[in-house]
């Protein structure tokens, strides 16, 4: 290898309390079965697997006050939170396996933090069909899955908002999109207003996946702790079925490998989350066998020896 990563961690978040699909919770142990930490170890990553977190169980109720399972959810993003937040702080670079996109809270809420007490600039790239900046005033469904950037930008419950102690935990600025081809009619002006960084398969089809990723990876340094929080559905459901919430239209295998291998060029990736992906609608674990396939290239695997 070329480059030298830091010791992994993998964590599972088995819950999909804040979606509007059974089935995420078994994510976890589909990337296990799919051999995610072998196929790391055989990169020459040190790797352990801390097992999964334990949470509250998904009560399947309708919204309140806007919000299902408001509690469940906030639960759930303290453990993630705190498990990030330990193993950064140990020189560990955690991967949290979702589990639903809300989960991206609590991650994204630890690694900011990370950031502040360290000197760190932080980047996140959200992989993902959706933007996730719905609020309880436009969202139609309720499922917080499609509302954790807007948390993370302090939009939100204020259980959610201000789950690491401060509000917000994250600048729009921060963050780049990329993939979006799904935004709820209220959540395009919400997007708008606030100026969140979007690279929609609009963008993506008129000026191609290479120069894309060379504008959302553009002014990193020494100094950039990256995150890439991927939800599976940014795939083109063609490669990856099993997910909730699928949205054709998506980028295809190659286009997702040479995102995943320009990140590992930039050499600044700190943290990530694998999230959304749903067995139960899956093919044989042929969604998470693509996962951890992109996983290897997000970590230095490519077709030729590379400088």
């Amino acid at each position: 290898m070329s480059r030298r990563y830091p010791p992994v961690s993998l964590i599972g978040a088995p819950t999909d309390v804040g979606a509007g699909h059974r089935g995420a919770l078994m994510g976890p142990d589909a990337l296990r079965i799919a051999g995610l930490a072998e196929a790391l170890v055989a990169r020459g990553i040190d790797v352990i697997d801390r097992g999964n977190l334990e949470g509250p169980r998904n009560p399947w109720q309708p919204p309140v006050e806007g919000y299902r399972h408001l509690q469940e959810v906030v639960a759930w993003n303290r453990a993630v939170m705190d498990a990030v937040g330990a193993e950064l702080k140990t020189g560990r670079m955690p991967i949290m396996m979702g589990g639903d996109h809300c989960l991206g809270i609590g991650s994204i809420t630890a690694v900011a933090r990370y950031c502040r007490e360290t000197g760190k600039q932080l980047r996140v790239l959200w992989l993902d069909a959706h933007a996730d900046f719905n609020t309880h005033d436009v969202t139609p469904s309720g499922n917080i899955h499609g509302m954790p950037v807007a948390c993370l930008c302090g939009i939100g419950p204020e259980a959610l908002t201000t789950l690491g102690g401060s509000k917000p935990a994250i600048l729009p600025a921060h963050v780049r999109q990329i993939g979006i081809r799904s935004v709820d009619e209220g959540e395009k002006r919400l997007v708008k207003e606030h100026g969140l960084d979007v690279y929609d398969m609009r963008y993506i089809d008129e000026v191609g996946m290479k120069r894309t990723m060379e504008e959302a990876l553009a002014g990193m340094d020494a100094d950039t702790h990256l995150h890439v929080s991927f939800d599976v559905d940014f795939l083109d459901p063609s490669i990856a079925p099993g997910v909730g919430t699928t949205v054709p239209g998506g980028p295809g295998y190659r286009e997702a490998q040479l995102v995943m291998e320009m990140i590992a060029d930039s050499g600044r990736l700190g943290s990530l989350d694998i999230v959304e992906l749903n067995p139960l609608l899956d093919n044989r674990n042929e969604t998470a066998r693509v996962s951890v396939d992109l996983v290897e290239s997000l970590f230095g695997k490519s077709t030729l020896m590379r400088d």
